[in-house]
């Protein structure tokens, strides 16, 4: 007999490696990795100390956030209604002054939280002070690939923070047993000077890791860069080489044909943040463009105090409709092509491919359970369309990262809720 730790039947499994579904599935996991994944029948053979009977649900790989700021679950809700550069400059930022490192771990540990109860395994994370966030991935059970900021306001400020976000992926990159890598975090074109840019992406070369940044998210935000330089984002970020590197790149709604193939010259990568791009009026990206050019695009919710959830399916959901309704065309962007920028383009955003985002032998063990007998997700004719524009965070049932159960019947095995709830509360009204 062939033993397990985890062995989960009787499920619909997608794998998300190709489009095709496995009915009355089983999948084996031994330590951290996938050993099985076919038919029950098949796995008569294998014992486990845990068997999970997973009939009527669907087996999917963990949901990946592609772009988001996690301590800012402490401002939600806060400043509604306001446009971009109003919202940083007269509430945000005033309030990051205040922020101590003990309240970002309360903010990250309730964003942590609330990813593991809607089915999020793995996020993309830019921030300062980011070593709390690595804490609270690391309490958590969660991957997390993380990114110290870097912002310019003067040349002291940015050396500084290079320097900083230098020694944050020195310190954790492979920390939390290989849960966390890290990234360098420019926090745009129009907020870093061309030459800590270059010294951003030298560094990041040096140590082998990828650059988050956010490319062309607000018109109003980057014309004056573009009235400085003479060229769009994207053709200032080409010219002084910063595409040279593994480059993710956040938002990508204003660009121009040349800006787009210049992103797909470069295999830049995108994530798309539709929830968080229409609350504040910012503009749709145009994935179908981008698809057409082979540029590889994921799924992200931003930061929680403009989206206002950290909950993948709903954004899922707003970016198959706002692709529809862009281009007046049902077929723009199908459920299934939506799920995979959720899966497997996300962690080719992040560098992940051979390890997670699809359900396959060898792969790490991220894996999420959704609870398929509830009525807003019957009848099925479509797994995909049910779980793209049915389905809600609060429908995953289990959550198992790295071959370890984080949630199971919607119970979270790693923090307790309610502390970590009350304390994040408490912290935010502190703040005020």
């Amino acid at each position: 007999m062939e033993k397990a730790d985890i062995l989960i039947q009787g499920c619909l499994i997608l794998p998300m490696s190709h489009a095709s579904f496995i009915e009355d599935g089983g999948l084996a996991i031994k330590g951290q990795k996938i050993r099985f994944v076919g038919k029950r029948s098949a796995t008569a053979n294998i014992t486990a100390e845990i068997k999970l009977n997973a009939k009527g649900m669907v087996a999917i790989p963990g949901l990946i956030n592609c772009h988001t700021h996690v301590p800012m679950t402490l401002f939600r809700g806060i400043a509604e209604d306001q446009p971009l550069n109003t919202w940083l400059e007269n509430t945000i930022w005033p309030l990051e002054a205040k922020l101590k490192t003990d309240d970002i771990y309360a903010g990250a540990l309730l964003g942590c939280l609330e990813m593991i109860k809607s089915g999020t395994t793995c996020f993309a994370d830019m921030y300062f002070h980011e070593s709390m966030v690595a804490k609270a991935v690391e309490k958590s059970g969660l991957r997390g690939v993380l990114a110290e900021g870097i912002i310019e306001f003067e040349k002291a400020q940015g050396e500084k923070m290079l320097k900083a976000s230098v020694s944050f992926a020195k310190t954790f990159h492979g920390h939390a047993n290989g849960r966390i890598t890290a990234f360098l975090g420019p926090h745009a074109a129009y907020s870093c000077s061309p030459e800590l840019l270059e010294k951003i992406r030298e560094n990041a070369s040096e140590l082998g890791i990828g650059a988050h940044i956010h490319l062309s998210e607000s018109e109003e935000m980057f014309s004056k860069l573009e009235n400085k330089h003479g060229s769009t984002e994207v053709e200032f970020l080409e010219r002084i080489g910063f595409f040279k590197g593994h480059t993710l790149a956040a938002h990508c709604i204003h660009l121009s044909e040349k800006d787009r193939r210049i992103l797909s010259k470069h295999r830049v990568h995108v994530a798309h943040n539709p929830v968080a791009n229409a609350k504040l009026g910012l503009g749709i990206a145009k994935v179908k463009e981008l698809f057409d050019l082979g540029i590889n695009v994921g799924l992200g919710t931003d930061g929680p105090a403009t989206n206002n959830t950290l909950d993948m399916f709903e954004t899922m959901k707003f970016a198959a409709l706002l692709q529809k309704h862009l281009y007046l065309d049902p077929k723009s962007l199908s459920a299934y092509e939506t799920l995979k920028m959720a899966t497997i383009n996300a962690a080719k955003a992040l560098k992940l491919e051979e390890s997670i985002g699809s359900l396959e032998v060898g792969k790490k063990a991220d894996v999420i359970l959704v609870d398929l007998l509830k009525p807003h997700l019957r009848p099925m004719h479509n797994i995909y369309a049910n779980l793209v524009h049915s389905a809600r965070g609060s429908d995953v049932d289990t959550v198992i990262v790295d071959g370890k159960i984080v949630m199971a019947n919607r119970q979270v095995k790693t923090l307790d809720e309610q502390a970590v709830m009350e304390n994040a509360e408490k912290t935010a009204l502190s703040l005020n």
